[in-house]
């Protein structure tokens, strides 16, 4: 019976599933999400910062914002390309990377607490913040316990 430490950081890193699946393919749908959000702030003529964000872009530095954005979406990218690779190669390390999401989730929530910024409108970020910490809290802990009928 595997420990939850290994379950969490495995020795080896392969496609088995020890614990539940659910974990597998809500993970495998956060990480298409995450692809898609990061192409946006990648490739939107304003990384999404005016459009999607809400951010006033008629100011002076608003270049600076829309670079800041495209190259979020480019960090984001990488995070995303390693979680597909995860939710379809490395199946044991889901754990570990739903730690991850909520560490990334919380320090996302703490950077908006010390250095706000004035938005038109709630960003869905901010609001998609809480639901993803409290699904990938529920998953992570879903992800530990056993398989069912073992």
């Amino acid at each position: 019976m595997p420990t939850r430490l290994s379950l969490l950081l495995p020795a080896i890193a392969n496609n088995a599933v020890p614990g539940r699946k659910l974990p597998v393919y809500v993970f495998t749908l956060l990480a298409v999400i995450s692809t898609v959000r990061s192409c946006i702030h990648l490739l939107a003529p304003d990384g999404g910062a005016g459009s999607i964000a809400g951010m006033n872009l008629s100011v002076p530095g608003a270049d600076g914002i829309v670079f800041a954005f495209a190259l979020w979406g480019s960090a984001q990218l990488i995070y995303a390309l390693i979680q597909l690779a995860v939710a379809f190669r490395y199946r044991s390390l889901v754990p570990a990377m739903y730690v991850l999401l909520i560490v990334e989730t919380l320090l996302r929530m703490l950077v908006g607490h010390m250095k706000p910024v004035t938005f038109a409108h709630t960003p869905p970020g901010a609001t998609g913040n809480y639901i993803i910490l409290q699904l990938a809290a529920a998953m992570l802990l879903l992800s530990l316990l056993p398989a069912k009928g073992k």
